[in-house]
C-alpha cells in the first residue's frame, strides 16, 4: 500500500522506474450510460494521462458531447438485464473484427479488459493469437453464485487463459472470479479509486444542511432497482420520524415513481412521504455537495455490489455513513470501525444505527474522521499505483 503526501503526490516509488506506457483499456459497457466501471475507467484512465502515459479507450455504443476525446466508440450496443441492472453491451455482427483490429493498430504496451468474462467488447480480443498482454479487471461479485456462469465455468476458463494477470476490486469479486477464472495467472485485490479531494472540497449547499432538531438524512442510486434498497431506507425513515418529527431525506438518483410507491405502501396516510425530497440525477459536482451537505448518508443495497464506491465517496467528503452489512461494504468499512452498519435488508436495524449517530455528536464525529482517513487508501494515486505494479509485473 502507497499514501499520499499533502500535495497528492505519491511516496510509492514508480514500479516502472519512468518508463512512459501506451495503453489500451477496453470497456464491456457503453458510456452513453455511464456507470461504476464506466466511471472506474474515466477516472484512472485520467489518473494515467496525468502522469505522462498514452491511453486510449474503446466502448460499445455511441459517443456523446461530454465523453473525452480518447474514447472511441463502435456505434453499436443493445441493452440486456444483467446483475439486478440493465447492461448496454455490444457483441455481434462485425464487433469482434473490428475489436481486434483496434487492438492491432493501437501497438499498445498493455491491453486492459474489464469484466472480459462479460459477452462485450472486452471478451473479444481474447481469440488473437498475436497480441499485446492482456490484463483483465473483475468488478461483478454476486449471491448467490449464477447458473449461467456455473454452466459455462468450463469455457471461460480455457476462454480466459490468454490473460497474463487478473486484478479483482474487492475480495467478494475475487471469490466469484476463482470459480471461472484461469489457473495459471495471479489475481491481486485492488479497489476502485476515486479523487479524495474533489470529495474533501466540496462546499455544502445550504438548502441540503439539516439542524440538531431537522437532520439531513441521504440516499443516492437507482430507486426502481429493488437491490439498491429504497425499500429498506423508506422502513428506516418510517422509524426515524417517530424520534425526529422534523426529520427530512434527500434522495438522488432516478426512479421517484417507483419510490413514492414504496412509500405509500410503507406508510398509506402519506404522511412519511412529506418528509421526503427528490433531487434527480445530479452532476458530479452536486453529490460531493450532496455528500458534504448530510448529517448521515446511508448505503442499504442488499445484494450485488462487488465493491463500495459511494461509501468510500462519502467518506472522502467526511460525511457518517450506515450502510447494509454486505461483504463488500465491510470490508470497505473495515467491518463497522469507519461506518455504522446493519442487517442486510432489516429497516429496523438501519433506523438504529442512524439513530444511535444522530442522537450522539461524538458517535458522529468519531465515524466522519475514521471514514475520511479509511478514504485515503482509495484515493487514484494510491489505487493507481498498485494497477501500474501489475502492469510492472507483467511487462516484465
Amino acid at each position: 500500500m502507497s499514501y499520499q503526501e499533502p500535495d497528492g503526490t505519491s511516496q510509492h516509488p514508480d514500479p516502472l522506474h519512468g518508463r512512459k506506457l501506451n495503453v489500451g483499456i477496453i470497456s464491456p459497457y457503453s458510456f452513453e450510460t455511464p456507470g461504476g466501471v464506466q466511471f472506474h475507467i474515466r477516472d484512472f484512465a485520467e489518473e494515467l494521462i496525468k502522469r505522462g502515459h498514452r491511453v486510449a479507450v474503446l466502448a460499445p455504443g455511441r459517443r456523446t458531447r461530454d465523453m473525452p476525446l480518447w474514447v472511441t466508440t463502435n456505434d453499436s450496443s443493445f441493452s440486456i438485464p444483467y446483475n439486478g441492472s440493465v447492461a448496454r453491451l455490444s457483441y455481434f455482427g462485425f464487433v469482434g473484427p473490428r475489436t481486434r483490429r483496434w487492438v492491432k493498430q493501437g501497438h499498445f504496451d498493455i491491453v486492459h479488459l474489464h469484466e472480459p468474462e462479460t459477452p462485450s467488447l472486452s471478451h473479444k480480443p481474447l481469440t488473437m493469437i498475436h497480441h499485446p498482454p492482456f490484463v483483465g479487471t473483475f468488478h461483478a461479485a454476486f449471491d448467490p453464485y449464477p447458473l449461467a456462469l456455473r454452466f459455462f465455468q468450463g469455457y471461460l476458463r480455457r476462454y480466459l487463459s490468454p490473460l497474463s494477470a487478473g486484478i479483482c476490486v474487492s475480495d467478494a469479486a475475487k471469490e466469484v472470479v476463482n470459480h471461472y477464472g484461469p489457473r495459471n495467472i495471479e489475481y491481486d485485490v485492488i479497489p476502485n479509486g476515486i479523487n479524495c479531494r474533489f470529495f474533501s472540497n466540496a462546499e455544502p449547499k445550504a438548502a441540503w444542511q439539516g439542524t440538531l432538531e431537522r437532520p439531513t438524512i441521504g440516499f443516492l442510486g437507482r430507486m426502481g432497482e429493488a437491490r439498491k434498497g429504497f425499500s429498506v431506507f423508506a422502513r428506516a425513515a418510517n422509524d426515524i420520524v417517530r424520534r425526529y418529527p422534523s426529520a427530512r431525506f434527500l434522495c438522488a438518483g432516478t426512479g421517484e415513481q417507483d419510490a413514492m410507491k414504496i412509500l405509500d405502501k410503507v406508510d398509506p396516510s402519506g404522511d412519511l412521504a412529506k418528509h421526503f425530497e427528490f433531487l434527480g440525477r445530479i452532476s458530479d459536482k452536486d453529490k460531493a455537495r450532496f455528500y458534504k451537505s448530510l448529517d448521515v448518508y446511508v448505503a442499504p443495497q442488499t445484494g450485488g455490489e462487488s465493491f463500495g464506491i459511494v461509501l468510500v465517496e462519502a467518506m472522502a467528503a467526511s460525511c457518517a455513513v450506515v450502510s447494509s452489512d454486505l461483504k463488500a461494504f465491510s470490508a470497505v468499512a473495515q467491518s463497522g470501525k469507519d461506518a455504522a452498519m446493519f442487517a442486510n435488508g432489516d429497516g429496523h436495524d438501519c433506523a438504529r444505527q442512524v439513530l444511535s449517530l444522530l442522537d450522539s455528536t461524538e458517535h458522529r464525529k468519531s465515524i466522519r474522521e475514521s471514514g475520511f482517513e479509511r478514504s485515503k487508501h482509495y484515493d487514484w494515486p494510491v489505487v493507481a499505483d498498485r494497477v501500474l505494479e501489475v502492469y510492472a509485473r507483467v511487462l516484465s
